[in-house]
């Protein structure tokens, strides 16, 4: 398999897909000639031209809503936004439009709609540049939220995505661009809304997602020296959320610790170990430990900022909480 970052991941996603699928289009802030967010788009507009690489205004709601009109009209539109945190001024098209027009509709409408976003901090970007507010997109029926932690999971999962007739809101996290990994080669694509188990381990589970998954990995490898084998969970998507080897690998460990890069409170660790409680609770040995991110708009000030962001530390000193 060739060994790429994820940024190429995600552009040979698009690329291949625009290049099977002539309804599949990309539109955003500078994603012609500029190359895109991060230059994931680099090279489109000379290759697939301006009717299909479409640069537009610095106006959120007014991509969203572009592309909603488009998809409703019988194309597959990838709206790209810079930033995640632009997303809160499309709100309205999102949550109001896309996520509901096919349940209001009683299924006459279908939206084949690919919203990209970069999400997180770790970019020294300033509070307003640098949330994670994945989940609350997730808490939303309607609309489906898929946050790769692998460059193998982000191009097969934007493939499925770009496919899919449903709205997706396809989360990429900004500091994981250059993470090198495994793809394979070929086509290929994996299912949204299928949790997959990183790393096979016996002592304590770990449920994770996005760039989460890379620092419980670090966190494992430095635990096993001490002889504590984690297992480690990957949600990928967080609506639909798949708890099913969430639930296997905790029946196995009878611990767990939950790790996400957003803020604790009302997070997708209260989601998941709430469900853990309903679902497994005769298998629990000890309270379920969350790592997250700590209670302060993020700072810009470097040290401060990393401070405040999960660490690998932290990861490490949950699952030896749950050990004890």
């Amino acid at each position: 398999m060739a060994i790429i970052t994820m940024r190429e991941a995600i552009s040979q996603a698009i690329w291949e897909e625009m290049e099977r699928d002539e309804k599949v289009f990309i539109m955003g802030e500078e994603v012609g000639v500029w190359g895109g967010t991060y230059a994931v788009t680099k090279g489109f507009l000379d290759h697939f031209g301006e009717e299909r690489v479409r640069d537009t205004p610095i106006a959120e709601s007014a991509i969203v809503g572009s592309a909603i009109g488009a998809a409703l009209n019988g194309l597959r539109p990838i709206a790209e936004l810079m930033t995640i945190n632009f997303a809160f001024v499309a709100m309205d098209q999102i949550v109001n439009q896309a996520a509901k027009l096919h349940y209001m509709f009683g299924g006459q409408m279908v939206l084949p709609l690919v919203i990209r976003a970069p999400s997180g901090g770790g970019r020294q970007l300033g509070a307003t540049h640098s949330q994670t507010p994945d989940v609350i997109f997730a808490h939303f029926p309607g609309l489906k939220v898929v946050a790769p932690g692998t460059p193998a999971d982000a191009k097969g999962l934007l493939k499925s995505a770009i496919r899919s007739d449903d709205p997706i809101l396809f989360i990429e996290n900004a500091t994981l661009y250059q993470m090198r990994g495994e793809v394979p080669e070929g086509e290929y694509t994996i299912p949204i809304g299928k949790s997959t188990v990183q790393r096979v381990g016996k002592d304590v589970t770990i449920v994770t997602y996005s760039k989460m998954v890379k620092y419980c990995l670090d966190a494992a490898e430095q635990l096993a020296k001490d002889g504590i084998e984690v297992e480690i969970v990957d949600l990928r998507s967080l609506r639909p959320l798949d708890m099913g080897p969430v639930i296997t690998s905790f029946k196995k460990t009878n611990r767990a610790v939950i790790v996400e890069e957003s803020w604790l409170s009302y997070g997708i660790g209260a989601e998941v170990s709430t469900r853990i409680y309903e679902e497994a609770f005769d298998y629990v040995d000890t309270p379920i430990q969350r790592v997250a991110q700590k209670e302060v708009p993020l700072p810009y000030n470097r040290h401060l900022e990393q401070l405040a962001l999960p660490q690998i530390a932290d990861i490490i000193q949950a699952v030896k909480e749950v050990l004890r």
